[in-house]
């Protein structure tokens, strides 16, 4: 289960949080990311993702045959 809230930090820069009911009781792990903290540090920084797709399938050709090629230029 994923709660998602976005919510306003005040000037004493406190957050009290009221969990719904439906949540069970127990351990939790909060996750706090604040609105555009990513690109005030580091401003040229792309995502990863962009990079997904670029090199076609067959670029090595067969993953396997190309990982055990490599591997048989080692030296036992």
């Amino acid at each position: 289960m994923t709660i998602t809230q976005t919510v306003d930090i005040p000037d004493n820069h406190r957050l009290t949080i009221d969990v719904p009911k439906e949540v069970p009781s127990g351990k939790a792990i909060l996750t706090f990311t604040p609105t555009g903290t990513e690109q005030a540090i580091e401003p040229n920084r792309k995502p990863i993702s962009r990079f997904f797709g670029i090199l076609s399938p067959g670029t090595y050709g067969d993953a396997v045959a190309y990982q055990r090629k490599l591997r048989n230029e080692w030296d036992d």
